[in-house]
């Protein structure tokens, strides 16, 4: 199994790394700097990819370019703090390039190493949900996470007819270096519910947006 994670030098993509890792599956993490730990897990690093520029992309993936992907998992993601008194539009603008702009622009460039079988992981946050939003703020976070949800339905939609299931998954409000440790789970705790998620996705349930609980979350 070929499995492709998007931001695994920290966090969650790097505890998803791990866990996958150790299932026997072939790795292919890319991160814009890596670090020792991610290093020193064995798997295919792809240093220097950031989602953020899309004219750099085509050639930063070019080394997947000959690799059959069973699961791309767009987990590169950042969080600014905006309120609607204090907030910067540049800011805003790199939450969008990266968490929703980013993940679409990843899987059109690898779209053609998947096949019938393959499958996308879009990892989102609740915070992109409108119904769930009772406490305001974070607007360029809540922003792009809905934009990221939206683009993930249309890509289910889109992909459905040729095999490829796409999801949109909320790992929980973990605890990394994003939140300055804050949160209820640890990074390996919502990676392993992650992995029992996108496990379960496939081409009948394609489309929804789940919490790592298996809870599905309003959009």
């Amino acid at each position: 199994m070929n499995v492709v994670i998007t931001g695994g030098n920290r966090g969650i993509g790097l505890a998803l790394t791990k866990q996958y890792k150790a299932r026997g599956a072939n790795v292919f993490t890319t991160c814009r700097n890596s670090c020792d730990e991610l290093n020193n897990t064995g798997v295919t690093i792809i240093n220097g990819v950031d989602v953020s520029q899309p004219d750099s992309l085509p050639e930063k993936l070019a080394p997947l370019m000959d690799v059959d992907i069973d699961l791309l998992i767009n987990n590169a993601g950042v969080l600014g703090r905006e309120s609607l008194n204090d907030w910067d539009p540049n800011t805003i603008d790199y939450q969008f390039r990266v968490n929703a702009l980013g993940a679409l622009l990843v899987t059109q460039a690898l779209l053609p190493r998947m096949t019938s079988g393959s499958k996308i992981a879009l990892i989102s946050s609740r915070m992109g949900s409108m119904e769930d939003n009772s406490s305001g703020g974070y607007y360029g976070y809540r922003m792009s996470k809905a934009a990221l949800n939206a683009a993930g339905v249309s890509m289910a939609n889109d992909l459905k007819p040729k095999g490829i299931a796409v999801g949109v998954f909320h790992p929980g409000f973990v605890q990394t270096e994003m939140v300055n440790g804050a949160g209820d789970i640890d990074a390996d705790t919502s990676a392993q519910k992650l992995l029992a998620r996108i496990d379960e996705l496939n081409l009948s349930n394609c489309g929804r947006f789940i919490h790592s609980n298996g809870d599905v979350l309003p959009w």
